[in-house]
């Protein structure tokens, strides 16, 4: 059951669906990013991704492999989007990055989304394209 709920979060996160993400989140949702940085509440992480998908308004997961093992499920894959310009015919602002999440599931809701990728190239490209 973990892993349909993980991937119905996934085609939601494709969507850009932050009503249908929040709706598979426990109140008490905790999202940690590549640097280990916490976020805790559905609430607060509706208005993060709601700032992260304008700056990657075709963010995407590519899920390849899926781990389980325990109240923990590991997607392999990668994670693309483009930084704000989506016309930039040279594609100097996007990115498409091996990725991985840690991912615990608690009463058919995702309580834990963890995030392990690189994250240079996208933070480089936001350095060079600071948007005043």
């Amino acid at each position: 059951m973990g892993r349909t709920i993980i991937l119905e979060f996934v085609d939601f996160i494709n969507k850009h669906d932050i009503e249908g993400m929040t709706n598979l989140m426990t109140d008490d949702h905790t999202f940690i990013d590549a640097h280990n940085n916490k976020v805790t509440g559905k609430d607060t992480m509706k208005a993060s991704w709601q700032l992260y998908f304008g700056w990657f308004p075709d963010y995407t997961i590519e899920v390849c492999d899926i781990i389980q093992g325990g109240q923990c499920i590991a997607l392999l894959g990668f994670a693309n989007g483009t930084y704000h310009n989506l016309n930039n015919p040279e594609r100097s602002n996007y990115f498409h990055l091996p990725s991985a999440w840690k991912v615990i599931v608690e009463n058919d809701k995702i309580k834990q989304w963890q995030v392990y990728a690189d994250t240079k190239v996208p933070n480089d490209i936001m350095g060079r394209n600071k948007i005043s």
